[in-house]
């Protein structure tokens, strides 16, 4: 007799939903666009080389306003990186800003608050791309889904 075992998802229905909520509403406050990437392992020894690829790979570069941020967690490995594209990059504060944004994430990831984590990075960048991209009403399209997106 065989046995099929179903793999538990990586995230929760509920924990998938609170992030994509977080993820709608921060949209909703500015023209940027905002990617989360959840996979088991990472396919790189660096993150940021995979959230990079990834970023290409989900059409991020080639947003209207050059604001796209995607969050890429690796979690069997432990891996995570928050990636932004330049525009949004220089004005959210450079290097000083993306390292206080990651370093929050980790300390939730850290103790397993994987949806919590990944909904306060996703308000703390969202207040970002709201300040720097607003809402601009002639601008009406959503350019890329709002979906969590699952690796392997």
């Amino acid at each position: 007799m065989l046995s099929f075992f179903k793999k538990k998802p990586l995230l929760s229905s509920a924990d998938q939903e609170q992030v994509v909520v977080c993820i709608r509403e921060a949209e909703n406050r500015t023209t940027g666009e905002l990617r989360v990437f959840v996979e088991s392992n990472c396919s790189y020894m660096d993150a940021i080389d995979r959230a990079w690829e990834l970023f290409h790979e989900l059409g991020m570069d080639v947003t209207e306003k050059r604001n796209a941020v995607l969050v890429y967690l690796a979690l069997e490995d432990h891996q995570y990186a928050i990636v932004g594209d330049k525009e949004i990059y220089e004005q959210a504060g450079g290097p000083v800003f993306w390292q206080k944004a990651s370093e929050k994430l980790r300390e939730h990831l850290k103790k397993g608050e994987i949806a919590v984590g990944l909904s306060n990075c996703v308000n703390e960048l969202g207040d970002a791309m709201a300040a720097h991209f607003p809402y601009d009403p002639t601008i009406t399209k959503n350019e890329l889904p709002d979906e969590i997106v699952f690796g392997k």
